[in-house]
């Protein structure tokens, strides 16, 4: 299995870097690569904090890629719940993603913040 980290995803998804960014592609596109959540979640702040591209682009831009035949991804059914709240509320990733953990799976998530217990408290 290959593994693919933070760094060939962002230049996969951004095309800024014209060698760097057409090897991630090729070995994105050429082969069967898993994609850890832990990966998910650098790529996302990373697209947030030092790229300021929009959560509604970040989700688009993610489900597509790991909807794609050859991309797998543990949990992909929390993941993209876990984009789609992120997308439209004001949460961290990680904090989507555990709101999803309840939504798709019926967890019990056990927090001190009022913000993710509300969201909890709605599904």
């Amino acid at each position: 299995m290959r593994i693919v980290d933070a760094n060939v995803i962002l230049r996969y998804l951004l095309d800024d870097h014209p060698l760097l960014s057409a090897k991630a592609a090729k070995q994105i596109e050429s082969n069967q690569v898993f994609i850890p959540s832990e990966v998910v979640c650098e790529v996302v702040y990373v697209l947030e904090k030092v790229y300021s591209v929009e959560r509604i682009e970040i989700m688009d831009k993610l489900t597509s890629l790991m909807e794609s035949p050859h991309v797998s991804v543990f949990n992909i059914e929390i993941i993209l719940q876990g984009l789609k709240l992120y997308s439209s509320r004001k949460l961290d990733f990680v904090d989507a993603l555990l709101c999803a953990y309840h939504k798709v799976n019926g967890d019990e998530i056990i927090t001190f913040d009022e913000q993710i217990l509300k969201i909890l408290r709605q599904s």
